[in-house]
């Protein structure tokens, strides 16, 4: 684990006598952006294992999330693929913050994942095939990451070896509506250099007529240590998916398909000493989308696509320095340009539909936004069982102008594995390029989005680390959260700035190796909002019970999950009757290893063949299985 290779240098000063086995086990990157254990750092982060994400053979790593974390959840629509635009899935919700227009960030070894027209990450291009860990910050996270991370951040963190050899892991596995999957990695320690490339494919009829859907992508990473204090690396990830949209049970859609590539190139410098620690990273996000909406069986079909690409390109640099006893500081420095481009163009030629929607509205769209901040966060021991942090934030961004970002708690430590944390933080969002400029409903006078967390967080280690809880309760107040209706001051349906809203709620995380053979784990969350502020995919109540069980070449796994109080879109987008839904999802799986290279998989899902949807008029499958082999040399 990379964060756990770095640790040593990174804390400096602050690990004299603390790197103790159970202190490794906790050490987190994501809450700032310095391998630092979690007890000794304000923000509350989960922590999804390499294990914990490849026990069901899971090609996402999306589904295990919104299992394993509480307040998490990710909606769904079919057996395999997310998809984009109308009926797609993959939205991520904190804490009734939804990442459908870029309050939830997704970042990949600490870097911005999203698209930039649209705001929201991709999610069929996360996958679980390279990741070593997932790091899940809840909450605002906006001193260390800007916009659109004002709900919280998943951190995807991916592998590299530590010890020199070759090794290489390859995955088939078939099931249920023709689905496929298939995986090749490999990864290679020399010395100091390292690698680390990847392949993948997967696809699938699905449950219902007009929903197929297959994926390819590849990854490459390459890194050199100059030095135990140097370190160098680049990588390149692409993904390429498309996805059919069979519309909504009550209007099903015809020709409704999407082609969509993805990818990333980045390249970072990292250095590790005693009493500092930083790094340089430039990176650059790019897609290109091809979409049909399709149309109703009584309508023509249409004879344009939907065309679009963006690109993000970043400076990101960080360095800490233990500049005194019990002190750690961190300043960082984050530059972004994001340039959207969205046109119509002719099925039959490559000619381009203009049109000017609205006064003021950019239809085509060309349009670049920047990004430009710093921040310093300070991190002071007082005594050996209390620490006190805080760090601001300025962002200037071209269209929203500056934004302070403070964020500031304690952390007490009155037991030895224990500790409370009391924090306050600010988020913020930036109106993304669709909402200011694109569609009739655009408004270039949108304000940013803003709110306040205030949290309370308990955790504790017992039974010499064999057993952790953790219970969290937070409360947030949200300002100019941005919605769409009738408009008078514009005589049109827009894009506003609403009014204040809060959210509050509990969770409870507990893990409990219970002997060599028995793991389990349990999380349970809480959520409550305004009856008239409620939102999509935002359950009231999510819990979710696993356990595995090994014993010589036998591994059974299997997860309860129980969701309560979850709103779904309805026909007139949620301004008429509510519609809610309660279900309960069983899944497990059994893995054999026939040689130690060789295992045999399988992994069931809805095993109790519940009818529920997650989006209005999307029913999810009924019982599905997969089975295939893993091999490994």
């Amino acid at each position: 684990m990379l964060a756990m290779v770095l640790v040593v240098g990174a804390m400096g000063v602050r690990a004299e006598g603390e790197m103790a086995d159970s202190v490794m086990r906790d050490v987190i990157v994501t809450g700032t952006r310095t391998a630092t254990p979690e007890r000794e750092i304000l923000p509350v982060v989960t922590v999804v294992t390499q294990d914990q994400l490849t026990q069901l053979e899971r090609v996402s790593v999306l589904p295990t999330i919104s299992e394993l974390v509480p307040n998490v959840f990710i909606t769904q629509r079919g057996m395999m693929g997310y998809g984009v635009s109308g009926g797609s899935a993959g939205a991520i919700t904190m804490r009734g913050l939804s990442s459908g227009v870029g309050r939830a960030m997704v970042l990949i070894d600490g870097h911005p994942q999203y698209q930039g027209i649209f705001g929201h990450s991709i999610a069929d291009a996360y996958q679980t095939m390279t990741v070593e860990r997932v790091e899940v910050l809840r909450g605002p996270a906006s001193l260390l990451y800007g916009s659109n991370a004002m709900g919280g951040v998943i951190n995807i963190i991916t592998r590299q070896e530590a010890a020199d050899g070759v090794r290489t892991d390859f995955n088939l596995g078939g099931g249920s509506y023709g689905a496929v999957e298939a995986e090749l990695h490999n990864r290679v320690r020399a010395g100091r250099f390292f690698s680390d490339v990847a392949a993948n494919y997967q696809g699938a009829e699905n449950h219902r007529p007009n929903m197929d859907f297959y994926q390819y992508g590849g990854f490459v990473k390459l890194g050199y240590d100059f030095s135990s204090h140097w370190r160098a690396w680049a990588s390149a990830n692409i993904t390429h998916f498309a996805a059919s949209n069979p519309g909504p049970e009550h209007a099903p859609l015809l020709d409704a398909r999407q082609w969509v590539n993805r990818g990333v190139v980045e390249a970072c410098v990292e250095n590790h000493y005693a009493r500092t620690s930083g790094g340089v990273s430039v990176y650059h996000n790019f897609g290109r989308h091809k979409i049909n909406d399709g149309h109703v069986a009584t309508a023509a079909p249409r004879d344009f696509l939907f065309r679009s690409q963006d690109a993000l390109t970043g400076v990101s640099a960080h360095q800490g320095f233990g500049l005194w006893k019990g002190g750690w500081v961190t300043v960082g420095f984050d530059y972004q340009n994001i340039h959207g481009e969205a046109w119509n163009r002719k099925l039959d030629s490559d000619e381009r539909l203009n049109r000017k929607m609205e006064q003021n509205m950019h239809y085509p769209l060309d349009k670049n936004l920047t990004e430009l901040a710093g921040y310093v966060d300070v991190r002071q021991d007082i005594t050996r069982w209390w620490t006190v942090e805080a760090g601001v934030r300025y962002d200037y961004h071209s269209e929203a102008g500056g934004e302070w970002v403070p964020q500031g708690g304690f952390v007490f430590r009155p037991a030895k594995n224990g500790e409370l944390k009391l924090m306050v933080g600010k988020g913020f969002r930036v109106p993304n390029l669709k909402e200011m400029y694109l569609y009739g409903i655009a408004n270039p006078d949108l304000q940013s989005e803003r709110l306040w967390n205030f949290e309370v967080a308990w955790k504790q280690r017992l039974l010499q680390n064999r057993l952790t809880y953790g219970v969290n309760l937070f409360y947030l107040t949200a300002d100019n959260l941005i919605a769409t209706a009738m408009v008078p001051e514009l005589g049109r349906m827009a894009n506003y700035n609403t009014g204040e809203t809060q959210h509050y709620g509990g969770e409870v995380e507990v893990t409990y190796r219970v002997n060599r053979h028995w793991n389990l784990t349990t999380n349970h969350s809480y959520l409550h909002m305004p009856a008239d502020k409620r939102i999509p995919a935002a359950p009231t109540y999510k819990g979710y019970l696993g356990a595995k069980y090994s014993v010589c070449k036998l591994e059974l796994t299997a997860g309860v999950q129980c969701v309560s109080g979850l709103w779904k879109d309805t026909d007139d987008n949620g301004f008429g009757d509510v519609e809610e839904d309660t279900f309960v999802l069983l899944s497990a799986g059994i893995a054999y290893h026939l040689f130690p290279q060789v295992k045999l998989w399988a992994r069931g899902e809805n095993l109790l063949a519940q009818a529920y949807e997650i989006n209005y008029g999307f029913p999810m499958p009924k019982a599905t299985v997969m089975a295939g082999i893993h091999v490994n040399f």
